[in-house]
């Protein structure tokens, strides 16, 4: 029995349920775990529906994207434009000057080429951007999650290259270079690794500023922050954090406490990850050559898991109500890759049962292979506690207009 189960009854299923009480717990404690005066961007691509941006707007937040549709679900749940963080390896000359118009004004640019586009529509628009240079290390620090510095990539400028090109980066028309964004690895489920990268990138940040000028007026240190995917769990706390981060920030950028520079963070997971059910039917199921098979209305097509850890699927899909049946988690569709969880220990089901996997409120439908075989996109049902706040469903579900 899920304490969902009247909403699956009323609105159908699959369904997805997000606690904004859970979002603003993340929000607060993520807060709690970092030195006071630093800004939190939400990368609303962990999920961009307006009301958990508009809740973490509340509480403090500032939005990070990667497309003008995540600007118009940032605009939409109110977040200042002015205060966006508009990043990624491919914005167009559409879409930025669509963000220059709307009034973003912070970017965070891959290389100088993405620089130079910044500055193009800047100057169509008659202002000045202002822009984070991506630093791509040629190492990085920790061994745990998953990395995002120290190869070659589409994301960031190498490191070593910027002794030669700090002076045309400096002097890109239409832009002003304030300071660096670093990101070098995601979940990190341990204190001692994410304490690590912080360190790797601070002392790389000093370092980079005095040897080559890199401006540091604002500085973003990343994310990492952990938080279980499609499995029963909490939130990793950090409780060591704000203590270690304010001495590493002591030892190589003392003058953070006076306000000389502009800190940041950025999360997704942790901040929408624990606040969402997926809420699935059983529709059939089957034995078959010693195996059983519980059939879902909801397959990957609505929990893809393209989460950014490199893999399709989540290595495994928990379910609240685990028992000691073991069975395979499967979905709808015509493909034999539609399958959640095999072999696994499920409870006794049957058709018209619902199934709820937790912690899904971050890349799940927007994640997901939504369009795939046409089947329509799951509800979003939004709750504060036991009260309802919004239901909507994506429009996904539409045949093609082919002009001649």
């Amino acid at each position: 029995m899920s304490k969902y189960d009247d909403l699956a009854e009323k609105f159908g299923t699959p369904a997805y349920v997000y606690d904004l009480e859970v979002v603003a717990e993340s929000r607060d404690q993520l807060f709690d775990m970092l030195p006071e005066g630093f800004h939190v961007f939400y990368a609303l691509k962990s999920n961009p529906h307006p009301e958990i941006g508009r809740e973490l707007r509340n509480g403090g937040c500032r939005a990070e994207i990667s497309s003008t549709g995540e600007l118009a679900n940032a605009l939409t749940a109110g977040f200042d434009p002015a205060g966006i963080l508009y990043t990624g390896p491919g914005k167009t000359n559409a879409e930025l000057e669509l963000a220059i118009a709307a009034g973003v004004r912070l970017f965070s640019v891959e290389s100088i080429t993405d620089l130079r586009h910044v500055g193009a529509a800047a100057e169509k628009h008659e202002v000045t951007a202002s822009c984070l240079l991506r630093i791509n290390t040629t190492a990085s620090s920790g061994g745990t999650g998953i990395r995002m510095m120290g190869r070659a990539s589409q994301f960031g400028i190498d490191a070593e290259t910027l002794p030669a090109l700090m002076p045309a980066l400096k002097s890109v028309p239409g832009t002003r270079v304030v300071g660096a964004h670093f990101f070098t690895m995601s979940n990190a489920q341990d204190e001692g690794s994410l304490l690590g990268e912080y360190e790797f990138v601070l002392r790389t940040a000093a370092q980079l500023r005095r040897e080559v000028g890199l401006p540091l007026e604002v500085l973003d240190i990343g994310g990492g922050f952990s938080s279980p995917y499609a499995v029963p769990g909490p939130r990793t706390g950090y409780p060591n954090l704000r203590t270690g981060l304010e001495d590493l920030l002591d030892l190589h950028l003392p003058e953070w406490r006076d306000g000389g520079i502009e800190l940041a963070c950025e999360s997704g997971r942790y901040l929408s990850g624990s606040s969402g059910s997926l809420l699935a039917g059983v529709v059939n199921v089957k034995e078959g050559r010693g195996s059983r098979f519980v059939i879902l209305d909801a397959g990957i097509n609505v929990l893809g898991g393209l989460s950014g850890i490199g893999r399709l699927l989540p290595a495994a899909v928990g379910i609240e109500e685990a028992g000691g049946e073991v069975g395979s988690l499967v979905g709808p569709l015509c493909t034999p890759g539609d399958s959640l969880a095999k072999a696994t220990e499920l409870p006794e089901l049957a058709p018209g049962d619902i199934v709820t996997v937790p912690n899904v409120g971050a890349y799940g439908v927007t994640a997901s292979l939504i369009s795939f075989l046409g089947r329509p996109a799951p509800t979003e049902v939004v709750v504060r506690g036991d009260e309802i706040v919004s239901v909507s469903r994506l429009d996904y579900q539409r045949a093609y207009e082919v002009s001649p």
